[in-house]
């Protein structure tokens, strides 16, 4: 496999992280996240000028027809400079929907405005007692004449106080855990009968509850086909796996920069606490975790793109166990080797764990995904 970036991937790499750099710095993100509001106009907007929200997308909804390598040079980047924007839920789960799911009219009333910077959408699927199982959803879609109306409760709804939109997953048949019966629909936030709970995440992003009490919505919003939704909803999981790996890489690079640069000031004894070869050995230690996450996000960002479900639900699942367990490790060392430093909001540091943190939470821990690479194995074996 070649694993060298094209001239086009070089340059889009090297003048976003320059933006970031001198754009999005660690004050210009803490006054984003007082906020409140979940994002930066002018960032966004910037990131609209670049590109980066219609990278994915066909050429004909004016996107650049790119793919989840792409998302992954994308997503490393904002995870050296810890971006907040809802980039994961807008572009890589609800523009992968549409894409992959919509029809052609819902592509082209939708695509162009994501990509343009105007539109934002989040992904309202996860309910309580599911755990990680994608298939268990109660929230129903009842037919109403040449309409649907739904009722249901969603939690963890990545950036849904922010979204124009929502994609609501919910069941249109079949039994809470079945496969088959789900169905996804385009809701508008200030439908009524939405109800929408916003608040911040412990590491700076904001997430929803959100609650349908009799929401009545046209068959048209009906994304994809009826009781057809969960192979849509198990790629679009998978493509945002493969992005949070991406982000977790970019975040443990960031976070072993920081670290080598105090370690190097920071003085004991008169002398730079670098320069003790027991923390030599465990920054080499943290830099092979990141490097080896590194391999294994590339593996992930190659095969989210598959249309072979147990390929790729594989690959996505090592990536996903082996990204957890190193930004653990790599955080966890971190946080030592700044001492008490390491968890106060004055340093990078800390946010940089925090955010790693719940990345090894978003759509199953490694203990979850090195289960079902166990499972998987043995089913292969069998």
């Amino acid at each position: 496999m070649n694993f060298n970036l094209t001239e086009e991937q070089q340059m889009l790499q090297d003048s976003l992280r320059r933006f970031l750099t001198n754009e999005y710095g660690f004050e210009k993100r803490g006054t984003i996240i007082e906020s409140g509001q979940g994002f930066d106009d002018a960032t966004w907007k910037a990131f609209a000028d670049m590109g980066l929200l219609g990278f994915t997308f066909p050429e004909d909804v004016d996107g650049l027809g790119g793919n989840a390598i792409d998302t992954m040079l994308v997503m490393e980047s904002f995870g050296h400079a810890l971006v907040v924007e809802p980039y994961l839920s807008t572009v890589v789960l609800c523009g992968g929907l549409v894409r992959d799911a919509g029809t052609p009219s819902q592509k082209s009333s939708i695509l162009p405005h994501i990509a343009s910077g105007e539109h934002m959408m989040a992904f309202a699927h996860s309910e309580s007692g599911a755990r990680y199982n994608l298939n268990h959803v109660k929230t129903t879609a009842t037919a109403d004449g040449d309409s649907y109306r739904l009722n249901g409760h969603k939690t963890a709804v990545l950036h849904g106080a922010q979204a124009d939109q929502l994609i609501v997953s919910a069941r249109t048949g079949g039994a809470t855990a079945d496969a088959e019966g789900l169905s996804l629909f385009i809701v508008d936030r200030a439908t009524d009968g939405v109800q929408v709970q916003d608040f911040a995440t412990h590491d700076g992003h904001r997430t929803a509850e959100v609650t349908l009490t009799d929401v009545k919505v046209s068959a048209d919003a009906l994304l994809g086909e009826a009781n057809k939704a969960a192979p849509h909803i198990e790629k679009a999981v998978d493509l945002a796996i493969a992005a949070l790996c991406a982000e977790a890489v970019g975040a443990m690079e960031a976070l072993n920069a920081t670290t080598l640069e105090y370690i190097k000031t920071r003085k004991q004894f008169g002398v730079a606490i670098g320069k003790f070869q027991v923390l030599q050995h465990r920054m080499a230690d943290m830099f092979i975790a990141a490097e080896q996450a590194k391999s294994m996000s590339i593996l992930a960002a190659s095969e989210a793109d598959s249309d072979d479900r147990a390929t790729r639900r594989e690959a996505i699942s090592m990536a996903k166990t082996l990204v957890g367990q190193s930004a653990r490790y790599v955080g966890q060392q971190a946080v030592q080797l700044h001492g008490g430093m390491g968890v106060t909001d004055e340093m990078f540091a800390a946010h940089l764990f925090k955010r790693l943190t719940l990345i090894n939470l978003l759509f199953g821990d490694a203990d979850h995904h090195l289960a079902q690479v166990s499972d998987q194995l043995l089913a292969e074996s069998a």
